[in-house]
């Protein structure tokens, strides 16, 4: 038998009600439900289309606090700087949905990866995530909505491993399962933090980034459509999309997946995508997937209604 740090096994007599046990505690939660966000804000644009959408949403989502997440791209000069700007930008968006309430309970993440998979990067957010996770109980979870390279969630179960059976991951992380590789932004800057939450056999919704959620995205006469002119959130985003997408990709028609949306949306309407069981896949430092049966199963998200959720997003922000 092969231990792991969080005291769930594998072995060739795979245990049957510790499998069933893993796979109840998949289920969608019902009603309204506590969550925390998980946000590298200013690394593109789909975080703020994805903080506003679920403030929007308090009738189901009640958000407990929000960490700002290390990145490191051409909107950083590291990850120290990616979570230190991340931060900054919150508090921006907060003030345009006029949602200062939530001030008090933003806190700032890590400043570097993980630089292995035994040790932590301990951050005023990771202690938080340790603390509040602890007032939760596994029939009664805090939701973690994780759409950034997740070191600061892996931190947390590496302080404190025993909150793996008080919280439930959704993670936008890795690339599809069919795809030829798993060159993902969230996933390769820090890969060890991926193994870590991928290996915890904590309760994990997966949302592949090329090949699925990548398909929700939107274009500039789209948004200047429906959301022009709305409110100042509304414009604010439509520019730094345009924006975005000049630096991006620099092509006259243009398109931007606002992807990490989908994090929100699931905890949100069973309509809005398609999952099914996988075994936790395993992500290697080579960027690729290897695969093993024997782990314990997470949700595995392979389509998105793209029309429907668009439209609860557009309705969402057009009313702030």
């Amino acid at each position: 038998m092969i231990p792991n740090p969080f005291g769930f096994s594998y072995s060739d007599d795979i245990d049957i009600s510790e499998m069933e046990q893993s796979i109840a505690r998949l289920k969608r939660p019902q009603g309204r439900i506590d969550v925390v966000l998980d946000t590298d804000t200013f690394n593109e644009v789909d975080d703020q289309f994805a903080l506003a959408y679920l403030l929007q949403s308090e009738d189901r989502l009640n958000l407990k606090a929000i960490y700002a997440a290390p990145f490191d791209n051409h909107h950083s000069n590291g990850p120290k700087d990616g979570m230190e700007r991340s931060y900054e930008e919150i508090f921006r968006v907060l003030a345009m949905l006029k949602k200062s309430q939530y001030e008090e309970c933003t806190y700032k993440g890590a400043e570097q990866f993980l630089d292995s998979e035994e040790t932590p990067a301990v951050s005023v957010a990771a202690e938080h995530l340790c603390s509040l996770a602890m007032e939760y109980t596994k029939e009664d979870p805090l939701y973690v909505i994780a759409i950034a390279a997740c070191t600061n969630i892996a931190s947390a179960l590496l302080m404190k491993p025993e909150i793996k059976d008080r919280i439930f991951v959704v993670w936008l992380g890795g690339l599809s399962l069919d795809w030829h590789d798993n060159f993902s932004f969230n996933a390769k800057q820090d890969v060890a933090a991926a193994r870590v939450l991928l290996g915890s056999g904590v309760p994990l919704v997966l949302l592949p980034g090329r090949g699925v959620v990548d398909h929700f995205s939107t274009t500039g006469p789209e948004l200047e459509y429906w959301l022009r002119g709305k409110n100042e959130f509304c414009d604010y985003i439509i520019d730094k999309t345009r924006h975005e997408a000049e630096i991006v990709s620099g092509e006259t028609c243009w398109s931007r997946p606002i992807s990490d949306v989908t994090a929100v949306a699931w905890l949100l309407d069973t309509s809005f995508m398609l999952d099914r069981l996988e075994p936790s896949p395993i992500m290697e430092y080579d960027h690729h997937y290897a695969k093993d049966k024997r782990r314990h199963f997470i949700r595995y998200v392979y389509s998105i209604n793209r029309d429907r959720l668009m439209k609860d997003l557009f309705d969402k922000l057009a009313s702030i």
